[in-house]
């Protein structure tokens, strides 16, 4: 399993603390499958940037890649304002400013961009915020879905 696998178990936690529920996923998964599921097959993007004053991307599962058309050595370590187009990164701001206040925001959905600064929309956004061992904030993470029409479809 990659360090990126690895990784999707701590967004899952942290998702978990705020809705009770895991990351959407097929039922009969095993773990070690979900977190490979969830990185390589899920239908919806999953990211996640570090806790610093400049946030930077630190996860990014297939789907996310596959919207923003970056390749993975590039979108990581990313200034994550740059997913969202100068116009929209105020919109952005505020939807991570209710995270901080409420540790989640869910229902968002917004423009961002792309590699080649094309634009598109993102669907049914939930943002919330990371956790580390002692409890303590440490990054956002979010899932959101690219297709409106397939919002909530598993395999």
């Amino acid at each position: 399993m990659s360090s990126q696998e690895s990784f999707v178990d701590v967004l899952d936690k942290a998702y978990r603390h705020w809705t009770g529920q895991g990351l959407p996923a097929p039922a009969h998964l095993d773990a070690q499958q979900r977190l490979a599921w969830l990185h390589r097959d899920a239908p919806y993007s999953l990211l996640a940037h570090d806790g610093g004053a400049d946030p930077r991307f630190t996860y990014v599962n297939e789907c996310a890649l596959q919207c923003f058309k970056y390749p993975r050595e590039s979108f990581i370590g990313m200034p994550s304002r740059f997913s969202a187009s100068a116009l929209d990164r105020d919109a952005r701001q505020l939807l991570l400013e209710q995270v901080t206040a409420n540790g989640i925001a869910e229902g968002y959905s917004g423009w961002r961009v792309d590699a080649h600064n094309q634009p598109f929309m993102i669907h049914a956004g939930v943002v919330w915020t990371l956790l580390d061992d002692a409890g303590q904030p440490c990054g956002q993470a979010a899932l959101f879905w690219p297709d409106e029409q397939r919002i909530g479809e598993l395999p």
